[in-house]
């Protein structure tokens, strides 16, 4: 098989775990509400339980990621994550208690580290101009499979049977299917993913392990200038010495860096936590993390016991709630990819702050305190959530896009693993957060609205920095 059609198909496969990742959400979140009150949970157990599943994923990102930087594979880091999912999803499948319930989360978050690896091997496989598109694609694949997990939960809704001794019902049903769904991806990641090197240059650990070991191809001779002419200067603008070099054809490469020492923490000796992290953008583009995911899940915490309290809306009203809100994403997302192709990424995240911000006044001003009839608060409700879900792409591509320009590529996999795990906090505050405060809604929304300003604060000092740095950097550094 070609290496272009194993790429398409590895693409493939992400596209399909991360359509995954989308119908689990939707199928269990409508459900598990109802399905923790019928084991006797108290409500604040449903922030519990909603958090497990992000705290988990917050402990084994980077840590995922250090591995896949490590040993450049992917693959075998998706199969291991998955097996948690299975387990998790089955364990959520039996359901005897409330604790059971909030393991069988926490076990099937370890899953979600992975997507920290997959991070990494798409930025190292994408050019930084098709960037910002490649993960639209890829966000927007959650967000299809938001949008047909509803559809799913229609029929899981009618399960009333027992299979050996368990019951399967419209609560526990969810976690039977996504259990079979996590088992079929496995095989499909067994026969359709492959650890493709990146397609315009070899992957930098390979090139330089083919340094190490000096092999004399003629061929490569003429390569290595150009495509490690930016090692020069060693990882994180460490000082190279220069040397002469003979090769097999008798010609001398001027100026070549000394062969490099690989053992496995090499390159993580020269990693600085502190330079790659406090640096003023970076900070902005975790703080961007950190607050919209805070906000979201906080507001998606709150919407099922709101629409019960003023709408009476069981499990079918939640679904296509669910469904439609998964609609608008997806077309926010093919937006947001058409968009960042025409203007820089941090227009694209201003966009979406302003939009984030409208929503939180809007919030704040209706939703905290409902007035009028039925009909009224209804569209009160319906303008908020639509406000908030369109938001969230603009928002969601740029931080990640950005984020991984302004990172460094060899420690991708770990960097993108601190920000999910950044995200991975923001997930299990905002449910714990929105869920102690569902009867005060003031406070709730207030403090939702003072992140969002606070961060539209630091994105407006420092908009200038939010840019891919210049390809002269190392070059720069070097003469420092």
């Amino acid at each position: 098989m070609d290496v272009q059609r194993r790429r398409k198909l590895t693409f493939f496969s992400i596209g399909l775990i991360f359509s995954l990742s989308g119908v689990e959400y939707a199928v269990i979140l409508p459900t598990i509400w109802h399905y923790l009150q019928t084991l006797g949970a108290a409500p604040y157990f449903l922030g519990l339980t909603l958090s497990a599943f992000s705290f988990s994923g917050l402990l084994c990102g980077p840590l995922f990621g250090l591995v896949s930087d490590r040993t450049r594979t992917t693959k075998n880091i998706i199969l291991f994550s998955n097996c948690f999912e299975i387990v998790g999803n089955f364990m959520y499948f039996m359901g005897y208690s409330k604790w059971l319930l909030l393991s069988s989360r926490l076990v099937a978050g370890i899953g979600t580290g992975a997507g920290s690896s997959i991070f990494g091997f798409l930025t190292r496989n994408t050019a930084p101009e098709d960037r910002a598109t490649v993960f639209a694609a890829v966000m927007a694949c959650r967000q299809v499979g938001l949008l047909i997990g509803p559809a799913f939960n229609i029929f899981l809704r009618l399960c009333d049977f027992r299979l050996g001794p368990f019951v399967v019902n419209k609560f526990t049903a969810p976690g039977m299917f996504m259990c079979l769904l996590w088992l079929l991806l496995q095989l499909v990641v067994l026969l359709m993913f492959w650890d493709v090197p990146p397609q315009s240059s070899r992957a930098p650990l390979e090139e330089e392990q083919e340094e190490e070991k000096g092999e004399e191809n003629v061929e490569d001779d003429e390569e290595r200038p150009l495509v490690r002419s930016h090692d020069l200067t060693g990882s994180y603008g460490a000082v190279a010495t220069t040397q002469t070099q003979p090769v097999a054809n008798g010609n001398l490469i001027q100026t070549t860096p000394p062969p490099p020492d690989h053992s496995p923490s090499t390159l993580f000796r020269r990693f600085s936590a502190r330079r790659e992290f406090l640096r003023e953008e970076v900070v902005v583009l975790l703080t961007a993390q950190f607050i919209t995911l805070f906000n979201q899940t906080a507001l998606e915490t709150m919407v099922t016991p709101l629409t019960q309290r003023f709408f009476n809306f069981g499990e079918l009203e939640n679904s296509v709630m669910y469904c439609v809100c998964g609609l608008e994403v997806v077309a926010g997302f093919v937006f947001v990819r058409w968009l960042s192709r025409r203007v820089p990424e941090r227009v694209v995240l201003a966009v979406g702050l302003i939009l984030c911000n409208i929503s939180g006044v809007w919030c704040l001003i209706f939703l905290a305190n409902p007035q009028g009839g039925f009909s009224w608060q209804l569209a009160e409700f319906i303008i908020g959530v639509f406000l908030q879900v369109l938001g969230l792409p603009f928002v969601a591509v740029a931080q990640v896009s950005l984020f991984s320009k302004v990172t460094a590529e060899k420690t991708q996999g770990f960097s993108q693993g601190v920000r999910r795990s950044i995200g991975g906090l923001a997930t299990i505050l905002g449910p714990l957060w929105a869920g102690g405060l569902t009867s005060n809604l003031y406070v709730m929304l207030g403090v939702m609205m003072a992140l969002l300003t606070l961060l539209t604060i630091m994105m407006t000092f420092s908009y200038e920095r939010l840019v891919e740095p210049p390809t002269t950097e190392h070059k720069h550094t070097k003469e420092h």
